[in-house]
């Protein structure tokens, strides 16, 4: 059963007084890393007019910073995470290396093993939280939990950057 009193309620406390469109992301990076761990956690939009994908929030600015858009790629990560609205998990660099082709620098963090969770509103995914750790640390027990713990909150989170993004 879902603990409403311990992480899930201090996301709930920080969205509720979120005044920056990061706070929410700030806050959804916090329940990722008490709840099934992270190194690296980016969040990217998906605009599928344009075919962009666009990092709107990141845990490490200098390495993967929010600026910019990359076109998006047809390939099998694309197949899981957009068409299929799965999550992407690979659990060895060697995986990672297969579908993104930053995976040298993911490495050189200490990074090897990923999650790639889609956020679908209104049956359009609006993005992906993406969350990194060493090399097998997301076993299946931790995928359920990402999947059971921050797939409402991350849409929260979404939708309350986006709020704060337009009453700038």
């Amino acid at each position: 059963m879902t603990d409403f009193t311990g992480p899930l309620a201090t996301f709930d406390l920080a969205l509720s007084t979120a005044t920056t469109p990061d706070a929410p992301f700030d806050a959804l990076l916090k329940l990722t890393q008490e709840t099934i761990g992270v190194k690296l956690f980016t969040f990217m939009t998906a605009d599928m007019k344009t075919e962009l994908a666009q990092r709107s929030y990141t845990s490490h600015p200098e390495d993967y910073p929010v600026s910019g858009t990359k076109p998006i790629t047809f390939d099998r990560w694309f197949e899981t995470v957009h068409k299929d609205r799965k999550s992407f998990i690979a659990n060895t660099l060697a995986d990672i290396a297969t579908v993104f082709p930053d995976y040298e620098l993911i490495g050189r963090l200490g990074c090897g093993s990923v999650i790639n969770l889609p956020v679908v509103l209104g049956d359009t995914l609006v993005g992906t939280v993406n969350m990194l750790h060493e090399e097998h640390h997301y076993t299946p027990e931790r995928v359920a939990q990402a999947q059971a713990w921050l797939s409402v909150p991350a849409k929260a989170a979404y939708l309350a950057s986006q709020s704060l993004s337009t009453a700038l």
